[in-house]
């Protein structure tokens, strides 16, 4: 995962992406209830512990869930990245001071 770019553009690129990963998943998290509703609905005439009990036992809201875990998973996976990036450039730093350090013996 190295890269010839500076580490503060490596930093900016993978945040972006974190951001946007983030995003995704925080909106798929957000709508759930929502969605849920939508669905319940489409069940037609019925009580609403019956059609909520079809529709959390549907492929289709096993879907959407699964997508939900995996979009916030990337978002972590993308967060570790952005973290990673900020432990280099604290590495970098060190090695650099110890190497000035070493010089002036």
């Amino acid at each position: 995962m190295h890269s010839n770019e500076p580490i503060s553009e490596q930093y900016r690129l993978a945040a972006k992406e974190w951001v946007d990963a983030d995003s995704s998943a925080s909106l798929l998290e957000e709508t759930k209830s929502a969605v849920l509703s939508q669905m319940m609905q489409k069940q037609g005439d019925m009580p609403v512990s019956r059609a909520e009990l079809n529709v959390k036992a549907s492929p289709e809201w096993h879907l959407f869930i699964g997508d939900m875990v995996a979009a916030r998973k990337q978002a972590n996976f993308l967060k570790v990245k952005v973290e990673w990036l900020k432990m280099r450039h604290r590495e970098w730093i060190s090695a650099d001071a110890n190497q000035r350090a070493e010089m002036k013996l």
